[in-house]
């Protein structure tokens, strides 16, 4: 039912200037067509609410900071009789059970392929001119899954280094038993669902395996891995280079949260010696820190990488933009998620369930960021504050 002019979901666009978010609008239109593409898990007798109905309700409430079944079901029972029209649920709400049931048994992976896909066709034509794509990957636990009996459910994703949306997911734990090694096992089936022709894959030391490197060898890719104690003879060869008889090749210095941080790096050609497969250079990052008073010693840390671009295809400014950007996934990702959403405080542990509202929580993250969004904790506040604002957002009217 279209809402009419006076309607309170199209005067809650008025209010999304405040927030940077006018363009959400622009960014979400097709959100129902795309939600509409899950399979639903219910056998078609007796279904009550259309699967959309609930995912879109769950979206929205999701948005509007509800961290549990029952407050996406208090969320839907709350909205105003337009509002609940515009959703499709005003002539009875989804009760709580239902969502509960409904997140629980959808299949995870499914659920996140098609989000997945209609984010990275969002982002495809974003890329500044001239500048290589690169993703980031890495691993999180859901720390409030752990029970006495079983490790927590562990989730690998990946994001976009520019627009830091979250391109992709996958469950480790139905990959292997142990995260770590469930995270190594998931890394090939989690990228499969992307285009990686000439992209740039950064992900920390567990990452470092030949196997990935022949994988994104083979799938046309670049990368850019860090190298610790997992891997000590390729450690040791690349601390065993002549760094001190090489200039710095670039340097950055910057002042942010009370602290003084020097960055410089040294990149050399590796021609022979080197023990991983297509490795075309090495890389020498030192971070001096200090508080911004200028009171303390400095801190020192030297960290080293590998890559297989050569000179002429990645510059020193750009291999140390992809390190330093690859801790996006951890601020930018996983850290909203515990801060604003509450996500390790989360109890959900039947099914899928877990998954999914993850699911959900990247997926508003995604659209928000899509839309210029910078803080994502205020745009969840403006939402909460008014019911039919998610909807507007969210293109579900």
């Amino acid at each position: 039912m279209p809402a009419s002019a006076s309607s309170p979901i199209r005067a809650a666009v008025d209010h999304l200037a405040d927030l940077g978010v006018s363009d959400l609008v622009a960014v979400a239109p097709q959100l129902r067509e795309v939600l509409a593409e899950v399979v639903d898990p219910r056998a078609r007798r007796g279904v009550r609410h259309p699967l959309v109905v609930v995912l879109a309700a769950a979206v929205c409430a999701v948005a509007a900071g509800a961290q549990s079944y029952v407050a996406i079901a208090e969320w839907v029972a709350d909205l105003p009789v337009e509002a609940a029209a515009a959703l499709g649920v005003a002539r009875r709400c989804p009760c709580e059970s239902t969502i509960r049931r409904v997140v629980q048994r959808l299949d995870g992976n499914r659920f996140d392929i098609v989000i997945g896909s209609w984010i990275q066709r969002r982002c495809a034509t974003r890329l500044p001119a001239g500048r290589r794509r690169a993703v980031a990957i890495d691993g999180k636990a859901l720390r409030g899954t752990r029970t006495i009996n079983e490790q927590p459910r562990h989730l690998l994703a990946v994001i976009d280094h520019q627009s830091r949306v979250v391109l992709g997911q996958i469950n480790v734990n139905g990959v292997a038993e142990q995260g770590k090694a469930g995270e190594i096992a998931a890394f090939a089936p989690l990228l499969d669902t992307l285009d990686l022709a000439e992209v740039v894959v950064t992900a920390d030391a567990l990452h470092t395996q030949r196997d990935h490197v022949a994988y994104l060898h083979q799938r046309g890719a670049h990368w850019v891995f860090t190298v610790k104690g997992n891997q000590p003879r390729l450690r040791r060869q690349l601390a065993g280079l002549p760094w001190r008889a090489l200039q710095v090749d670039h340097r950055a210095a910057e002042t942010r949260h009370g602290r003084r941080e020097i960055r410089s790096i040294k990149v050399v050609t590796i021609a022979a010696g080197i023990a991983f497969p297509h490795a075309a250079q090495a890389i020498q990052l030192r971070r001096r820190s200090r508080p911004a008073s200028g009171h303390g010693r400095w801190h020192t840390e030297t960290v080293y990488a590998i890559t297989n671009l050569r000179p002429h295809q990645a510059r020193p400014v750009e291999l140390a933009g992809w390190i330093r950007g690859h801790w996006q996934i951890e601020n930018a990702l996983h850290w909203v998620r515990d801060v604003a959403f509450a996500e390790d405080r989360s109890r959900i542990r039947v099914g899928d369930g877990p998954q999914v509202m993850a699911s959900l929580r990247n997926l508003v993250i995604s659209i928000l960021r899509l839309a210029g969004v910078t803080n994502t904790a205020a745009a969840l506040r403006h939402h909460s504050r008014n019911a039919s604002r998610p909807l507007a957002s969210f293109g579900i009217t």
